[in-house]
């Protein structure tokens, strides 16, 4: 029998204690049917195996679902794993759930061996679709998730552009577009400093060719170091889109006081967006570092102050969307050095002490930048012209 402290940090965060685990929840409760959570599970011991620190995580989550949770469906997982090689396989035997799932070498900074972060719902169903894309469905909206999508082509960046070629016949099977229906994509690149620069050519021909493009728009994204399990594998794929949606929901954050269209050094993605609903705004911030409205990187070799400059521009887009950080449900920390962990650790404690995050060792995209995150929000709202989430 697990030992669980229960103690609340803000009305809508809570953290619990298990006996070798510990959980991150945040809550949106709005008056509608869908209640959503986000669940970040930490190892509280690290000297545990890998097999007993992965039984841990299970035991929590399920513990989780069974009393906290009660009737919430993960619609995506990310697993973070400190050696993917070795560690992998047991994951995709052990979690057997048919929401989509991300399995990535990026070791959790905490000294642990694996971290979870879980997205869930309450008020909807979910189901795995011929297509391939996971379905969370309700109301007038079809939520298509996708985790894990990689191929074995000859060098990065063939292989992005067969990820970009067999997710638009995918959204094509959902009756869906990249250009209409993708809000969100995740790309992680194996040793990324050389290998990078193929998921930038291969994303930037595939989103001319649909009608993607400065004077229209791209797609919020991260593109951050990580290893799958394979490591011929160059570039791993997540992804998100919505079937259902109208092009005058969807909206797209710039900041431009603080930073720069990315295709202004040829890179094809959006800083943020967001997604209106008639009874919440989702807010996307793409992977976001220390970087000022000219594209150059600010405060080079110093990791304190590069932390200040990202949330600066992170708090930027989220005030574009008429959010603050108050709104934001999670966070993903990325780090080059790991010596740089309990630095960056002690700031975000510090500031940020009630909102669910993992910092992972992660090389960002630019060699000079040394943190980079991403994260999530949703605000309550009412707006008749559209319908609820």
């Amino acid at each position: 029998m697990h030992v669980k402290l229960y103690y609340y940090t803000q009305d809508m965060q809570q953290t619990i204690q298990y006996k070798n685990a510990f959980v991150e929840i945040s809550k949106f409760e709005a008056q509608g049917e869908v209640k959503e959570y986000h669940v970040m599970i930490h190892i509280a011991n690290r000297q545990l195996t890998y097999q007993q620190q992965l039984d841990a995580i299970m035991d929590a989550y399920q513990q989780l679902i069974e009393n906290q949770l009660r009737g919430a469906v993960a619609v995506f997982k990310r697993y973070f794993l400190s050696d993917a090689a070795n560690q992998a396989d047991r994951v995709v035997i052990t979690d057997v759930s048919d929401c989509a799932k991300s399995v990535i070498q990026q070791a959790p900074l905490d000294g642990t061996k694996i971290a979870l972060w879980v997205y869930l719902m309450t008020g909807v169903s979910s189901r795995l679709l011929e297509s391939g894309l996971c379905e969370v469905a309700h109301g007038n909206y079809r939520h298509l998730w996708n985790g894990s999508a990689h191929n074995l082509a000859a060098n990065s960046e063939y292989q992005t552009r067969l990820l970009f070629n067999e997710y638009i016949m995918q959204l094509m099977h959902e009756g869906c577009s990249l250009k209409d229906n993708c809000i969100r994509t995740w790309f992680f690149v194996n040793d990324i400093d050389l290998n990078y620069g193929g998921v930038v050519r291969a994303r930037n021909q595939v989103f001319f060719t649909q009608g993607l493009t400065h004077d229209t728009h791209f797609i919020a994204s991260t593109g951050i170091g990580g290893r799958q399990q394979d490591p011929n594998v160059l570039s791993q794929m997540d992804n998100y889109a919505i079937a259902g949606i109208q092009q005058d929901q969807v909206h797209y954050l710039y900041a431009s006081t603080h930073l720069n269209r990315t295709s202004d050094y040829g890179v094809s993605f959006e800083r943020g967006a967001y997604v209106d609903y008639g009874d919440r705004r989702h807010v996307f911030i793409s992977g976001t570092a220390s970087i000022n409205n000219k594209g150059q990187i600010m405060y080079e070799n110093d990791v304190e102050k590069q932390t200040h400059r990202m949330w600066e521009n992170v708090e930027a887009l989220l005030n574009e969307a008429e959010c603050t950080y108050d709104d934001v449900k999670q966070m993903i920390v990325y780090l080059r050095d790991t010596a740089d962990y309990d630095l960056v650790n002690a700031l975000y404690k510090a500031r940020f002490p009630n909102t669910p995050h993992v910092i992972v060792h992660a090389p960002v995209c630019r060699s000079g930048w040394l943190v980079e995150m991403e994260c999530m929000a949703v605000k309550q709202q009412e707006n008749a012209a559209f319908a609820p989430f």
